[in-house]
């Protein structure tokens, strides 16, 4: 599962599209439970949020405008319906570790 920090903007077409469908299955983790991925370390970072749920959601609403801006159609109706648009925290270190990853 990769649930990128850095902004999809920076991000290749593969890159969005495999960004949309870990959102997706992040969100279904997130609202129903699940095996696999129900501890999976990215989901950290979501699960510290007082409703992961909605923030996965506002994640997902971002991805959607950026890729709409791209000329994508990702369906927007697979994005749960409360949305929570508050940050989610995160390091300078994080940050600079994705960075790297992103451009190895």
């Amino acid at each position: 599962m990769r649930l990128w920090t850095v902004h999809p903007k920076y991000l290749d077409a593969r890159g969005l599209v495999t960004l949309w469908r870990e959102a997706l299955l992040a969100q279904g983790v997130l609202r129903r439970g699940g095996r696999g991925y129900a501890r999976h370390p990215q989901l950290i970072r979501f699960r510290r949020c007082p409703r992961p749920a909605c923030a996965v959601a506002e994640y997902l609403r971002r991805i959607h405008t950026k890729s709409e801006k791209r000329g994508y159609r990702f369906d927007a109706t697979r994005i749960g319906l409360r949305i929570d648009r508050r940050s989610i925290g995160v390091t300078r270190g994080h940050l600079l570790y994705e960075w790297r990853h992103l451009l190895g």
